[in-house]
């Protein structure tokens, strides 16, 4: 095999010294491996297939696609969609046309963060994959029913990848330990480096060779010397993955649910994380307006009125208002009656085409508007009894009128649904002319 760029690299680290050479050799993702299992047929199939590998850091996704193009005896050209351009992807077209006109060889296009090439630089693939010049192999940790094109992603399959569970790890430490002829961790120490690991297999090798570098040859590497090695446990937060949005789905959910207490492990996990607390100030933000609404609108303003404060004080101190709004968003009064409206009403439109304004409740700032009876006929409320125009229609002429927003009976939406109520009365009043 050989890389596009054909650079000089620095001696391999622990976690590319213990990449596995083989199928058999590769640690977890028994899901897609295993006897009969998706991948394990691809490689025995005889003819590789385009494919996307989408899972966390850490859980063999590179090393699946070295794999292949070694079983398949294919050229393998790697390229990082955050260091990589245009340039590049053409570099890597004519690398596999030269390759296939000189030796005859299938090349493997593998493409790491694929999500973080734009759409025309994903549709440049397109073409290729279609001939038959490379077979495409894409990795991402986001989902890809998202970040993918839809024209890329029908053409490969998605295989997805799982973080590395317990066991796994150990089975990789045992491995590390007789590679680099080290001393044993002690059973604390090797719970608390799995539990640092937290299913990334390049986070735990990276974290046990540092250790062993820096602690040198001993009998027996404990918690201390971890504590020296990691300094602070770092929790690994996929701040723009599936794990991020599966958190702040389930902050949402507890705010919806009104659990005060729910709703601040959440956001603690997300601060504790490293997600950025403008992020969830915006959602928090969101929250307020669709979940609480005109149930209680002075939820709304505490919400803004945290944004603001985190935006003048900054961590940690303005994450104390972040805490703050969840909890009173929790525990007011729920409406998405708002929410619900505005969908249908949108939907409403989208479906219903493009309707004239009626004559008198357009504006007549001409003369010769006012000739054309642009205005003619509007009642202008404030001139009217108790301020409202009633049996005045505000709809287009062929158009009957619609109900999209129905108040609850919940907080300030009870005296909403009773004043709407009162003016629907006056609206099928029979007027004084009649």
């Amino acid at each position: 095999m050989s890389d596009l760029f054909g650079k000089v690299q620095p001696p391999a680290p622990l976690a590319e010294a213990l990449r596995p050479q083989t199928l058999d050799e590769v640690v977890g993702q028994r899901h897609l491996v295993g006897p009969g299992k998706p991948l394990r047929l691809a490689f025995e199939s005889g003819k590789p297939h385009s494919m996307i590998l989408w899972g966390p850091p850490g859980s063999g996704k590179t090393t699946l696609a070295r794999l292949m193009a070694r079983t398949f005896d294919a050229e393998f050209i790697a390229l990082s969609a955050v260091f990589s351009g245009v340039k590049d992807i053409r570099d890597a077209m004519q690398a596999a046309e030269h390759e296939l006109a000189r030796s005859g060889r299938h090349t493997i296009l593998f493409v790491d963060e694929v999500h973080r090439f734009n759409k025309a630089q994903q549709d440049a693939f397109l073409p290729h994959v279609e001939s038959g010049l490379f077979t495409f192999i894409g990795a991402t940790t986001e989902n890809p029913s998202f970040e993918v094109n839809s024209a890329l992603l029908s053409r490969a399959t998605v295989h997805v990848l799982k973080p590395l569970e317990s066991g796994d790890l150990i089975e990789l430490l045992s491995r590390a330990k007789a590679l680099l002829n080290a001393g044993d961790l002690t059973d604390a120490a090797r719970d608390r480096l799995i539990g640092y690991a937290d299913g990334d297999a390049r986070r735990l090798l990276n974290a046990y060779e540092n250790l062993v570098a820096m602690a040198g040859a001993a009998a027996s590497y404990d918690e201390a010397m971890l504590e020296r090695t990691l300094g602070e446990m770092l929790r690994r937060y996929d701040k723009g993955g599936e794990q991020f949005y599966d958190s702040i789905s389930a902050l949402h959910k507890a705010v919806r649910g009104s659990d005060p207490d729910a709703s601040l492990y959440w956001l603690a996990r997300m601060l504790d994380g490293g997600v950025d607390p403008r992020y969830v100030a915006r959602r928090v933000i969101r929250m307020a307006s669709e979940d609480i609404g005109l149930a209680d609108p002075r939820g709304l303003r505490l919400a803004l009125d945290a944004a603001e404060v985190y935006e003048r004080l900054g961590s940690p101190e303005g994450e104390l208002a972040l805490a703050q709004a969840v909890v009173y968003l929790s525990i007011a009064p729920k409406s998405n009656a708002t929410y619900t409206a505005w969908g249908a009403v949108r939907a409403f439109v989208s479906e219903d085409g493009t309707r004239p304004v009626p004559l008198h409740l357009r504006n007549a700032p001409t003369k010769l508007m006012k000739q054309l009876g642009y205005g003619g006929g509007y009642r202008y409320a404030h001139d009217e009894p108790e301020g409202f125009a009633a049996g005045e229609n505000y709809w287009p002429d062929d158009v009957a009128p619609q109900r999209f927003y129905e108040p609850v009976n919940r907080g300030l939406e009870q005296r909403i649904a009773e004043r709407l109520a009162q003016l629907r009365a006056l609206n099928h009043k029979p007027s004084d002319a009649e």
